[in-house]
């Protein structure tokens, strides 16, 4: 409610502001939370063509490696003080024609709310204080978001209420960045690649070991190499694996491997991607990669992966939503992400298929040729 009272301290400023606004064509888009959240808002970016951002240090890597983002700012920088705060208000002030908020807690709508733009659409959630009410009045629309409608349909519709995930792709980075060098392993032959996340930054949305204990012993017949991918302090949930099924061959580890910008091409090296409701299986949803999304207490009704993906999970559990993500649940995480014999099954033939499709289409390239 802080942010309340310095833009009532602010507002003075922002009206004398207004004063001197000239349309500039300039757009911003403010959204500040963490990768997976960052990739579902590219539809919007490249729908947008060149925009300025307000995001957080996080997915800086991302950022610089777009071609639609201009200037980036960083929220860590700024809301530290209140001197701060004021800076970057000041700085935004009468900067852009379209200012598009994507994640409406106080610290973003004061930003937004600071900016005298020709038109600003805040996105309106279930989290909604009634002390946000004077930050929407500055707003020149709003569009209403539930927990039963995607996140990325809602983005777009900021800028056009008719568009749709289907109107605008995903990327990670754009174009695909490919890094001078990267790790030997990801271009191994004649075996299939799987990439997998182990934890999340959510631990309560990390698979135990258990579960991933079974995925391996379901898919030992297959010729299959395992790639571990997450940053250096991931190395814990690793060894926790480790102790459930020792050390094998095929399980190859690039913990703290790669930085994050390099993590979208080793990710399209992949024939498939494992995991919970992460970061990564957005950036593998964003390259094209086959998922298997085990959601646990995700909601994905209003987030998942919209390409090919295989979902597996109990509407029971889905008690987590993107803007209300509890960090502590009453079931533990071996019932949240168990997996019965029968999705054990779905993940042999999600795989097993798509690999006799790909070869069969190989073969019969092969043979036109």
């Amino acid at each position: 409610m802080s942010y309340l009272f310095i833009f009532i301290l602010l507002l003075p400023f922002k009206l004398i502001g207004k004063l001197f606004y000239k349309k500039t064509g300039r757009n911003l888009m403010i959204q500040t939370a963490k990768i997976g959240d960052f990739v579902n808002v590219t539809p919007l970016l490249a729908h947008l063509k060149h925009s300025d951002v307000l995001i957080s240090k996080t997915v800086l890597p991302l950022a610089k490696n777009d071609e639609t983002i201009d200037t980036i700012f960083l929220i860590e920088e700024h809301k530290k003080s209140l001197w701060g705060k004021f800076r970057l208000a000041f700085k935004l002030m009468n900067r852009y024609e379209n200012v598009y908020l994507l994640q409406p807690n106080s610290t973003n709508l004061f930003f937004a709310a600071a900016c005298n733009a020709a038109n600003k659409q805040f996105l309106s959630t279930y989290t909604r204080r009634w002390y946000h009410g004077l930050f929407y009045w500055t707003a020149s629309g709003a569009v209403e978001h539930s927990k039963d409608q995607l996140t990325v349909d809602d983005y777009l519709k900021l800028a056009d209420r008719n568009l749709t995930w289907r109107d605008s792709p995903k990327h990670a980075t754009f174009p695909l960045r490919k890094p001078k060098a990267y790790p030997t392993e990801l271009d191994k032959q004649n075996v299939i690649k799987i990439g997998l996340s182990i934890s999340a930054g959510n631990k309560s949305k990390t698979i135990p070991p258990i579960i991933w204990k079974k995925i391996f012993k379901t898919l030992a017949n297959l010729n299959c190499n395992y790639y571990i991918f997450g940053p250096k302090n991931e190395q814990v949930w690793l060894d926790d694996l480790y102790r459930e099924i020792d050390e094998q061959d095929n399980i190859i580890s690039l913990i703290g491997k790669l930085p994050l910008e390099d993590v979208p091409f080793a990710i399209s090296k992949m024939d498939f991607y494992i995991a919970s409701d992460s970061g990564n299986v957005y950036i593998a949803d964003a390259v094209g990669v086959p998922i298997i999304l085990i959601y646990g207490p995700c909601c994905i009704a209003e987030q998942r992966p919209l390409g090919e993906v295989l979902l597996l999970g109990n509407k029971k559990h889905e008690k987590s939503y993107i803007f209300a993500a509890p960090y502590f649940f009453d079931s533990p995480r071996e019932e949240m992400f168990a997996l019965s014999d029968e999705n054990l099954l779905e993940i042999y033939q999600f795989i097993s298929n798509s690999v006799e499709t790909n070869n069969s289409k190989l073969e019969n390239s092969k043979y036109l040729e």
